[in-house]
C-alpha cells in the first residue's frame, strides 16, 4: 500500500512541468476525495442511484 507522500509524489510527478501550483493542488484535492470516497464505500456509506434519484426529486 502507497503512503500518502507516495500517492502525491506519484500525482505530482504526472502533471506536465508547466503545472501551477493551482494544478498541483487540485490534482491532489481529487486524490484524496477519491480515496476518501472509496473508504466510505468500503464502511458501507454510500446509497445506490435509485435512492440518490429519490433524494433528489424532493429537493
Amino acid at each position: 500500500m502507497e503512503t500518502l507522500k507516495q500517492e502525491a509524489i506519484k500525482t505530482i510527478s504526472k502533471l506536465p512541468e508547466t503545472a501551477t501550483i493551482d494544478d498541483i493542488m487540485y490534482e491532489l484535492f481529487v486524490v484524496d476525495k477519491v480515496k476518501k470516497g472509496r473508504e466510505a464505500v468500503e464502511r458501507g456509506e454510500s446509497i445506490t442511484i435509485e435512492e440518490l434519484k429519490r433524494e433528489m426529486q424532493s429537493w
